[in-house]
């Protein structure tokens, strides 16, 4: 008998086609019932928590594929079709990047554009790129020979299964989404960065089961119940701020207060700050065993420690130190 891909026993796939079925399964089945932000985005985070919960990697691509979702909504553009998987490709370090050039006939992106996680699995990406009158959004089909994945450009062990290859894009014919600047500009960036903060806070959690597996066992000696004390501190602090960022976010989608880029800035800032607490108490509890023995919980260290370094660290509590200098100011008038 034939064994069609997706019936493969686990150990024999390789950790970007274990990703892809997934990915594949959770667009068919599952997505459609995550809200959009500003309609219960509490819920719509607490999705994204237990994706990182089950896997870092498929939480990635499913984050990106409800962000482009909310993308396409917030800019007035039809949704996703049914069997269609998004990717947001957005990554701009130093270096040429992706240019886009327009004509008669329209919009054509060129260049390559690296960390495209799901660059094998995705059907459709929402893509930046620098156009003559400034920085743009373009939706993008895939299936296409002018768009390929660089192989060999994502050796990574962290955070694998995620294909995150560089594209490379050869005249590709593209479709501008919004205006100029709408992608950074548009209240929704700033509430999509709490949906990547709450995939990685998952992660946190599936990390700390191991302590949690202890303590039911009757394991726990008085050093591994402090650490998990702090971590249960932690993530319960971590949860309570992510549902209250989303309520926030609920009674002012448009942030007509001009709240959201602090709100992200802090929220962001602590669970990067939790997860590293975490993945510090949960190792000095438990040694080396579960790194050793346990194949889940080895890969989900490897992942998280990749994943929150999408905070951008000092650079962003910079940012955040002077945000919140102004804003206390300004409530003390």
């Amino acid at each position: 008998m034939t064994v069609i891909p997706h019936e493969l026993p686990d150990h024999t796939r390789t950790p970007e086609k274990r990703t892809a079925d997934l990915f594949t399964e959770f667009v068919d089945h599952r997505a459609g019932d995550v809200p959009l932000p500003g309609r219960a985005t509490a819920r719509r985070f607490n999705a994204l928590i237990d994706l990182g919960k089950e896997d870092l990697c498929v939480a990635r691509l499913a984050e990106g594929h409800l962000d482009a979702a909310a993308i396409l909504h917030e800019l007035g553009h039809p949704p996703p079709a049914a069997g269609e998987r998004w990717g947001v490709w957005a990554a701009r370090p130093p270096g040429p990047g992706v240019r886009a050039t327009r004509s008669v006939q329209g919009w054509r992106i060129s260049g390559v554009k690296p960390y495209c996680s799901g660059a094998h699995s995705c059907t459709h990406a929402l893509v930046t790129a620098d156009a003559d009158d400034g920085y743009r959004l373009f939706a993008v089909t895939l299936d296409r020979p002018d768009a390929q994945a660089v192989e060999g450009t994502w050796p990574a062990i962290g955070m694998a299964g995620s294909d995150s290859l560089d594209m490379s894009f050869s005249n590709v014919r593209a479709r501008a989404v919004g205006e100029v600047e709408d992608y950074l500009t548009r209240p929704g960036f700033q509430h999509g960065g709490i949906g990547v903060a709450a995939c990685w806070l998952g992660g946190a959690h599936a990390i700390a089961a191991v302590l949690y597996q202890r303590a039911a066992a009757g394991r726990l000696n008085e050093h591994t119940a402090a650490h998990l004390g702090m971590v249960d501190m932690l993530l319960h602090t971590a949860d309570g701020v992510v549902r209250r960022a989303g309520e926030d976010i609920d009674t002012d989608l448009l942030d007509e207060r001009r709240e959201a880029r602090l709100r992200s800035l802090r929220v962001r800032a602590l669970i990067e700050k939790v997860c590293t607490e975490v993945l510090d108490h949960v190792g000095r509890a438990t040694g080396a065993g579960p790194l050793c023995r346990d194949e889940r919980h080895a890969r989900a260290v490897a992942d998280l420690t990749v994943y929150i370094r999408q905070h951008h660290a000092e650079a962003n509590l910079a940012e955040l130190g002077r945000m919140a200098t102004i804003s206390a100011a300004e409530g003390a008038r």
